[in-house]
């Protein structure tokens, strides 16, 4: 699935998204976090001990919100799966904290994993309206 211009420039600014997964119970759970981008696929950080790891382990279908702040009438869905991996080199959150803040992120607690969430797209709803 190809992200379009419009798409990319969404989540390229630093506009929050909430993802949201399935519990085991089928219910969901949603969480709002900085978003990054590579290329038609969405990217994001997070520990080993949190319920959406544990979510997407189980199931790794995913949502991802997101809407811009400039304009809240232009926001996206990607419905998609998500593949998660190490983050040894902690790279993406440096990355995601100089792109929303401007700095460097606090450091990890001793022994946390951290790990990328790399949301693959299945299917893109985007809205677009005028105020």
């Amino acid at each position: 699935m190809i992200l379009d211009e419009p798409v990319r420039r969404i989540f390229d600014s630093r506009n929050f998204a909430t993802v949201a997964t399935l519990r085991p119970d089928g219910s969901p759970q949603t969480s709002v976090v900085w978003i990054g981008r590579d290329g038609d696929t969405l990217l994001f950080s997070t520990t080993a001990g949190r319920q959406k790891v544990r979510n997407l382990t189980a199931d790794p279908r995913v949502s991802v919100s997101i809407f811009d702040m400039a304009n809240p009438y232009d926001s996206v869905e990607i419905r998609g799966t998500a593949e998660l991996s190490a983050d040894e080199d902690r790279r993406l959150p440096y990355e995601l904290s100089h792109k929303y803040l401007g700095m460097d992120p606090p450091k990890d607690e001793p022994g946390e994993d951290r790990l990328i969430v790399r949301v693959i797209p299945d299917r893109v709803i985007r809205f677009s309206a005028s105020a």
